[in-house]
């Protein structure tokens, strides 16, 4: 049981979370700029943008931030199958 419990808390601490810099979610996961660019978030890329929150930054555009997260988490995690 113990097993079961460690391998959800490492896939929790690897998830991407709208709390996290896009700095942050690049450097972890580089994949999710695909997504990011399909939604219309080019700033992924500006010096200024890599410090603000995914959140944030989904909120400027008019993206839900929560579904971007799940989506970006989904992304993350059919690539590691």
């Amino acid at each position: 049981m113990k097993k079961k419990i460690a391998k959800k808390k490492i896939s929790k601490e690897r998830a991407i979370t709208g709390k996290m810099s896009f700095a942050e979610v690049m450097q972890k996961h580089p994949e999710a700029a695909e997504i990011l660019f399909q939604k219309g978030m080019q700033c992924v890329g500006c010096p200024m943008a890599m410090q603000e929150s995914l959140e944030a930054g989904a909120m400027a555009h008019g993206i839900n931030p929560k579904k971007l997260v799940e989506e970006i988490n989904k992304k993350i995690k059919k690539k590691k199958k």
